[in-house]
């Protein structure tokens, strides 16, 4: 049975806002994940390579989909070699033609499809950056882990990682450490059934 874990790794700041990290989005705060990283983003390369070699597959929303595959279908190395061929599932109802090698879109209800895919895998299902997928997983006790980056930076405004719909939910702390001499990464895994 497979394993999903949202991280990627998924980069929050301290305060729990996701949103634009990279700037291209039109936040009035994007692009806190470069200013905020500076010379600590050499050593998160090395930790989203980790994360890219141990999936077993990628889990995006639509959105998340076209982003990283624009971003990534052009480039080589070893990190965008392994996310163009790793097996992606796409959560999406209007995805018409993926366009991005080795894509399964997964037309029905998210729950089920993904209750499925759980079951039909064998290691980690990934979920980068699709906060809104990732939060209907969330309520449904689909997830089993999250891996954070948390960025120094206290935005005050956004959109957040965990939404007021995912309720209350626990988890336990697996590891913590730190990235650089300003980032922290810490792994947390949901207690289900607490």
């Amino acid at each position: 049975m497979g394993k999903i874990v949202m991280s990627g790794p998924q980069n929050v700041s301290l305060d729990g806002v996701v949103q634009d990290p990279g700037g291209e989005e039109g936040f009035e705060l994007g692009g806190w994940f470069t200013r905020f990283g500076g010379a600590d983003l050499a050593e998160w390369s090395e930790i989203a390579l980790a994360e890219a070699l141990r999936a077993e597959a990628w889990l995006l929303g639509r959105r998340s989909y076209e982003f990283f595959g624009t971003r990534w279908q052009p480039r080589s190395g070893e990190l965008a070699d392994r996310l163009n061929s790793m097996p992606k599932y796409v959560v999406s109802a209007s995805l018409e033609e993926p366009d991005w090698g080795n894509t399964t879109v997964l037309r029905g209800d998210a729950v089920t499809d993904v209750t499925k895919l759980k079951e039909e895998l064998d290691g980690e299902i990934v979920v980068p950056a699709s906060h809104r997928l990732g939060r209907t997983l969330i309520e449904h006790d689909l997830v089993d882990a999250v891996r954070l980056v948390v960025f120094p930076v206290v935005l005050g405004t956004g959109e957040r990682f965990f939404g007021e719909a995912c309720g209350s939910k626990p988890l336990r702390l697996v590891e913590s450490r730190t990235i650089g001499a300003g980032l922290a990464f810490l792994t947390y895994e949901f207690v289900h059934n607490a």
